[in-house]
């Protein structure tokens, strides 16, 4: 007897989070069927048309929104940006320099410099530190 491998399959929203896709902003047949592991590798490797269009230009997803804007996503929540943006509106956003961006751009350079400070300090020798 031989064991068949079934392919591991996940749910539309989940490819869609893999993807960094907004999930409302994908084909019909996407948001209805089911994707497998092969078919995700496949989208990933060699993206369809849509789906270049849609990393293009969005509608973006909350986390590619933010990661463009270089805030987190609470700063988003903050700012007041509850729903996904184009591609021109980030760029929009980023000319006109709102004070709740700068102020959340600021937030998230020190939140990194803090992590970058703790990595470093965790990776002296024992012997060294004070």
């Amino acid at each position: 007897m031989t064991s068949q491998k079934t392919s591991q399959t996940m749910k539309p929203a989940t490819a869609a989070k893999k993807l960094n896709v907004y999930l409302e902003a994908t084909p019909a047949e996407f948001q209805e069927g089911v994707v497998s592991r092969d078919e995700l590798n496949a989208l990933q490797a060699d993206p369809p048309e849509w789906l270049r269009e849609l990393r293009r230009n969005g509608p973006h997803p909350r986390q590619v929104v933010a990661a463009r804007l270089g805030i987190s996503i609470g700063g988003l929540a903050r700012g007041g940006i509850t729903d996904p943006l184009t591609t021109d509106q980030i760029n929009e956003l980023k000319a006109d320099g709102p004070e709740w961006l700068e102020r959340e751009r600021a937030t998230q350079a020190d939140h990194r410099r803090e992590v970058a400070r703790v990595k470093a300090k965790k990776a002296e020798p024992r012997g060294s530190r004070a």
